[in-house]
């Protein structure tokens, strides 16, 4: 007989965390080629300030369904604004320009190479040890860089300041979650990540009112009559999609994934998002997926695995 729906899966642990993780891994792979298309239509201020602020809401409102309050204690402001400008502020703004200047394709592998650079990070900001595994995780992932947009840099001409926004957009985020752990937070995990997206779609919203990035479109965008963006049908569901899905669904369940199932499984599941990301991304966008991709994947997700997978199974072990 086959297990209930949401019964125990082949490892004893909860089904639908599985299914969970699942959906996570395809629908932040898939969010890769919706944000490069919704960049034709939007610009990266309007679009990334639309991220943020419908994940924000989005995310609180489910923190409210789900009966925990939105208030935040006040020595936990400060260090919740600075979370919010590496996790959100930089992480958004910087990622969108990478994505603009380089294939999606390979902007997801660049992108997750975030644990390498929070594995570096926790040494002199949480007092963690660098031992052999976190090197040999940094020269895997470095190799994998070289491979990918190492030839680029000797063709004359070539700029690669796509790659050089999605490795800082990287070095961001990874900063912002060493942050996370850094500081103690009495906040359910939901409010938390909520309040960020909100603090981050006002400094987004201000910075681009101050260059004016809003109201002036994308550079590729058709414009009607009235001076607005005509977006295809494809370019409307991509925008919409990028700004509901990963936003507000994709956070949370990954949330109640890491409560559901152990850590390495979940961690499992992060290393295949670049891989849905690269495969996705020349299916919708018609992106070339070459050798030099392909080993560059490989290096970097066999570089996650060693930072990610090896830790938990010491601790296991002990």
């Amino acid at each position: 007989m086959s297990p209930a729906p949401g019964g125990p899966g082949p490892s004893g642990q909860p089904r639908h965390g599985y299914l969970l993780l699942a959906a996570i891994t395809l629908f932040w792979g898939i969010n890769w080629p919706a944000i490069k298309l919704s960049l034709g239509v939007l610009s990266i201020w309007e679009f990334r300030l639309l991220c943020a602020a419908v994940g924000g809401l989005g995310l609180l409102a489910l923190s409210l369904l789900g009966g925990h309050g939105l208030r935040v204690p006040r020595r936990q402001v400060g260090p919740l604004l600075l979370c919010a400008l590496f996790n959100i502020v930089g992480w958004h703004l910087l990622s969108a320009f990478g994505v603009l200047l380089m294939p999606a394709g390979r902007a997801v592998i660049l992108a997750f190479t975030m644990p390498l650079w929070a594995s570096l990070l926790a040494v002199p900001l949480l007092g963690e040890r660098l031992d052999a595994t976190r090197i040999a995780g940094l020269l895997l992932g470095l190799a994998g860089l070289a491979v990918l947009v190492g030839p680029d840099l000797l063709v004359f001409g070539t700029a690669p300041l796509g790659a050089t926004m999605m490795l800082l957009a990287a070095a961001s985020w990874g900063l912002g979650t060493v942050l996370l752990k850094r500081f103690r937070w009495t906040l359910p995990t939901t409010t938390l990540a909520g309040w960020q997206q909100v603090a981050g779609a006002v400094v987004i919203g201000l910075g681009g009112l101050a260059v004016g990035g809003l109201g002036s479109w994308s550079p590729d965008a058709k414009l009607s009559e009235a001076g607005l963006p005509e977006a295809s049908l494809v370019e409307a569901l991509a925008i919409l999609y990028a700004a509901t899905v990963p936003m507000v669904f994709c956070i949370w369940a990954f949330m109640h994934t890491v409560r559901l199932l152990p850590a390495q499984i979940a961690a499992i599941g992060t290393l295949a998002i670049p891989v849905v990301g690269v495969f996705s991304s020349a299916l919708l966008l018609e992106e070339v997926v070459g050798l030099r991709e392909l080993l560059a994947l490989g290096l970097i997700c066999t570089a996650l695995a060693i930072v990610l997978l090896l830790p938990l199974r010491r601790r296991q072990a002990g």
